[in-house]
């Protein structure tokens, strides 16, 4: 995955920066006890308890929650994002700024529910709409598909399995929030996973009408 750095400017003339690289944003040294794998654990994880100490997602959380958890969602701030080949900048709410950070984290962590959203990370594209969220969504899986095909497996061209990967990213919205409510003490992080959660939510329901409103840009669909 390409190296992405968001950099946050609050009202009050603060700053504050978090990198997101192929490890997910691992954070090092000793970690908080709400990132315990077993502490709030999604109820579909596919990892056994005792597997391992802590829960992937969580720890990838831990460097954004360290300079957004005592921020308010209501308030401004001026995020850029930089990687190697360009810089986009956006002034917007600290929810919508910790929610576009917060879901490149989630997808590029090693948590096997989010496990699908790891090329769409790799691709990296802040402040997506919901129609540029599906479009990229199918157009990801979809590649995959081709990928499963060409290796001589079954590709399920109708993207059931893309819709189940959503409803089961659901669960892991609500738990991720519970674990959330006690590493903050505002709720701008919280806050931000509820509207990603919200997109988990709708996606699965609203592929097929949106797919087929992009299909007009398509001359030969």
């Amino acid at each position: 995955m390409q190296n992405v750095v968001y950099h946050f400017r609050f009202a009050d003339g603060q700053s504050a920066s978090c990198a997101v690289a192929d490890d997910g944003g691992a954070a090092p040294g000793a970690l908080p006890a709400w990132t315990a794998l077993e502490f709030e654990q999604c109820p579909n994880c596919p990892l056994p308890p005792g597997s391992r100490p802590h829960c992937p997602m969580a720890v990838s959380f831990v460097p954004l929650i360290a300079i957004m958890g005592k921020l308010r969602s209501y308030e401004q701030v001026e995020v850029r994002v930089e990687t190697a080949e360009r810089s986009v900048s956006k002034l917007t709410t600290v929810q919508r700024g910790v929610g576009a950070l917060m879901g490149l984290l989630a997808a590029s962590s090693a948590c096997p529910r989010a496990d699908f959203l790891r090329p769409m990370a790799h691709f990296h594209l802040p402040f997506a709409s919901e129609e540029e969220t599906i479009y990229r969504a199918a157009s990801t899986y979809l590649l995959g598909q081709y990928f499963i095909a060409r290796n001589g497996g079954v590709p399920d061209w109708e993207l059931d399995g893309l819709k189940a990967r959503y409803l089961a990213l659901q669960s892991v919205n609500s738990a991720m929030a519970r674990r959330l409510r006690h590493a903050v003490d505002e709720d701008g992080a919280i806050n931000a996973l509820i509207i990603l959660d919200l997109l988990a939510k709708a996606l699965p329901y609203s592929i097929d009408d949106k797919l087929d409103d992009i299909k007009a840009t398509f001359p030969a669909a």
